[in-house]
C-alpha cells in the first residue's frame, strides 16, 4: 500500500503540475507558476462575494484562466474587465449567454448564483457546448441535479461541483489515514458547521433563490464531510429543526437543523446546520485505533487540525486556486479525483438534503 507522502504526492502533481514536498519544506507556501498541458479557459457566471474569491484565486493557478465574466450587473462587468483584463467578446449578461456557444475561446463556465438559479444555468451552459463547474449545493433538490447530470451527458459535456475541500491536503491526509486503517473500525463522525447570518434581506434568507437556509448553505460540508471521512454513504437519517427567530427565518428558511446519519459499516453522525451560532467549524472522527480532529475544517483556510499520530502537518494553499487547477486536469486530461467532484457526487448529497429535511417534517427515521 502507498504512503500517505506517495499518495499526496500523486494527488499534488495532477493538482499543480509539479511534485510538492509538504514535510520537506515548512516554509512552502505555493508552487512557482508552471504550465503543465492546455490551461483551461474559464467564464465565471455571477460575480459576488464568493466569484471574486475564485477569480483572484485563479490568478495564480498553472491550469486554468479567466477568460469571461456573466453578470446582471454592467458595472461589475466595466470592473471586472479592467481588473483582469477581459476582452468585450467574452463578455455576457443572463439573457445572452447562450451565445457562448460561438465563442470558442471559452472551455468552461462556473456557475456561482443563487442555488434555485443552478439547474436552468447549467443546462443552458452545456447546451451551449460548453463544461460546467457548478457551486455547491448544485441543486435545490436531487430531481433537479439529476436533470442537470443528464442535460451534461447528453450534451457531451463535464459537470462538476465547486467541492473545494476534496483538494486540500490535511483533509486528504486524513482520507488517506483512514483508507489505510489507521483509524481502525469507523464508529463516529461529528460535523459542526454554522455561524451567525448577518443582512436579513441577503438571497440566502429567501427561499425562492436559496432553497432552504443553513442547510442549502453550510450543512452540506459536514453531510460531504462524513462521507469522505467515514468513507461509506448513509442509509438511514434522522433530524429535528430548532427556529429561534421565525421573523428572520422565515418559513422555507431553516435556522438550526440537528441531524443523525447511520452508516453501513455501523458508524454513526451527528452534524449541526446553523444560522444562529458562530464558531462551529469542526469535524471528529473516531475509531477502534484512533481520531481526526479538524478545527477549522471548511473554513478557507488554513485548516488545522491533530489525529493520534500528532498534528496534521500540511501548509496552507488557497483552496480555490488548487481545486481550479484539479478541475482542469480532471476536464482536459481525465483525470480522476482522490473524492470525486462530479455531479453524481452532487446529487449524492442532494438526496441526503431532501432526506433530513423529510425527517424534520414528519419526525421519523428516513431510510435512504
Amino acid at each position: 500500500m502507498k504512503s500517505r507522502r506517495d499518495f499526496l504526492h500523486k494527488v499534488t502533481v495532477s493538482t499543480v503540475g509539479l511534485p510538492l514536498m509538504y514535510h520537506a519544506s515548512p516554509l512552502w507556501a505555493m508552487p512557482p507558476k508552471t504550465t503543465r498541458g492546455p490551461v483551461l479557459r474559464v467564464a465565471i457566471m455571477g460575480l459576488g462575494s464568493y466569484g471574486t474569491r475564485v477569480a483572484e484565486a485563479m490568478q495564480q493557478s498553472t491550469r486554468a484562466k479567466l477568460v469571461g465574466v456573466i453578470s446582471g450587473t454592467p458595472s461589475k462587468v466595466a470592473d471586472w474587465q479592467k481588473k483582469y483584463g477581459i476582452p468585450t467578446k467574452n463578455c455576457y449578461n443572463y439573457q445572452n449567454f447562450d451565445r457562448i456557444k460561438e465563442n470558442p475561446d471559452i472551455d468552461a463556465v462556473y456557475v456561482i448564483t443563487p442555488n434555485a438559479l443552478h439547474k436552468e444555468q447549467v443546462i443552458r451552459v452545456a447546451k451551449s457546448g460548453k463544461h460546467a463547474i457548478c457551486e455547491k449545493p448544485m441543486a435545490i433538490n436531487a430531481r433537479e441535479g439529476e436533470e442537470m447530470v443528464q442535460a451534461c451527458k447528453e450534451a457531451g459535456v463535464r459537470l462538476l461541483v465547486g467541492y473545494r475541500m476534496h483538494f486540500e491536503p490535511n483533509t486528504l491526509e486524513v482520507v488517506q489515514m483512514r483508507r489505510e486503517g489507521d483509524f481502525g473500525k469507523v464508529l463516529f463522525f461529528q460535523g459542526q458547521s454554522g455561524f451567525r447570518i448577518g443582512d436579513p434581506n441577503q438571497w440566502r434568507l429567501q427561499p425562492q433563490l436559496s432553497g432552504g437556509g443553513a442547510m442549502m448553505d453550510i450543512g452540506i460540508y459536514s453531510i460531504n464531510g462524513a462521507r469522505y471521512m467515514i468513507g461509506e454513504e448513509p442509509v438511514w437519517v434522522t433530524a429535528q429543526e430548532t427556529k429561534n427567530d421565525p421573523v428572520k427565518f422565515k418559513e422555507g428558511i431553516d435556522e438550526t437543523i440537528q441531524f443523525q446519519m447511520g452508516f453501513p459499516g455501523g458508524a454513526v453522525a451527528s452534524c449541526l446546520s446553523t444560522y444562529a451560532m458562530n464558531n462551529l467549524d469542526r469535524f471528529f472522527l473516531n475509531g477502534t485505533s484512533g481520531f481526526a480532529e479538524m478545527q477549522p475544517s471548511t473554513g478557507y483556510g488554513p485548516i488545522k487540525g491533530r489525529t493520534h499520530k500528532g498534528p496534521l502537518p500540511h501548509p496552507h494553499v488557497t483552496h480555490q486556486t488548487l481545486q481550479m487547477d484539479a478541475m482542469a486536469g480532471i476536464i482536459l486530461d481525465g483525470d480522476k479525483a482522490v473524492v470525486p467532484v462530479d455531479g453524481e457526487e452532487g446529487v449524492k448529497d442532494l438526496r441526503i438534503i431532501d432526506a433530513i429535511y423529510e425527517a424534520v417534517r414528519t419526525g421519523k427515521r428516513v431510510i435512504l
